[in-house]
């Protein structure tokens, strides 16, 4: 969460969430959650000087984590959402969010600046 700079509120990025529609499949193969798990890990720790990979772990503790996870697939039929890109904040707000982004190099920051009102 992060605080409003000219409001003190509070306020929590990306939270519209999508709803997923479709059929849902639970797979109950460790060898799928690994790949999942490193995968996800992965793109996650990519941006960072000394990334983290699961396999860096013990393998007696990954076994016992990917005991712990249930693998699902969702064959998506149908999704709806809404976009949320900051059109109800100040321009100030806009622009100090807009910078943030673009920092990280996340295309949110043009989406916004692109439906700035």
């Amino acid at each position: 969460m992060r605080r409003k700079p000219n409001t003190a509120r509070w306020c929590q990025p990306g939270t519209t969430p999508p709803y997923a529609y479709g059929e849902l499949t639970v797979i109950d193969d460790p060898a799928w959650i690994f790949g999942q798990v490193s995968a996800l890990t992965a793109s996650n720790e990519a941006t960072l000087p000394q990334p983290w990979a699961v396999t860096d772990a013990p393998p007696d503790y990954i076994e016992k984590m990917l005991g712990a996870i249930v693998g699902i697939e969702i064959t998506v039929t149908r999704l709806l959402g809404k976009w949320k890109v900051s059109q109800n904040q100040p321009a100030e707000n806009r622009a100090s969010l807009i910078a943030a982004l673009e920092k990280t190099g996340n295309p949110m920051a043009e989406l916004i600046r692109a439906r700035q009102q």
